[in-house]
C-alpha cells in the first residue's frame, strides 16, 4: 500500500510539473492557449457522452432481448 501511494503522489507530481512547464513554455498565447483547451475539453466531452449513450443503447437492446427470450 505504501508503494502504491508513493507511485501515486509521483505520477500526480509529475502530471502537475509537466502541465505547468507545458504552459510557461507553450509558443501560443494564455487567450489562445485557454480557447484551445476549452475546445478539446469540449470535444472529449461531447465524444464520451455520443460513446456513453451508444453503449446504454447496446445495454438496453442486450436487456430487451434477454427478456423476451424468459
Amino acid at each position: 500500500m505504501r508503494k502504491f501511494l508513493s507511485l501515486l503522489v509521483g505520477l500526480s507530481l509529475g502530471a502537475v510539473i509537466g502541465a505547468l512547464l507545458a504552459t510557461f513554455f507553450s509558443p501560443l498565447s494564455s487567450d489562445e492557449l485557454q480557447a484551445n483547451l476549452q475546445t478539446h475539453y469540449q470535444r472529449a466531452l461531447d465524444a464520451g457522452r455520443e460513446a456513453s449513450a451508444k453503449r446504454r443503447a447496446e445495454l438496453e437492446e442486450e436487456l430487451g432481448e434477454l427478456r423476451k427470450a424468459q
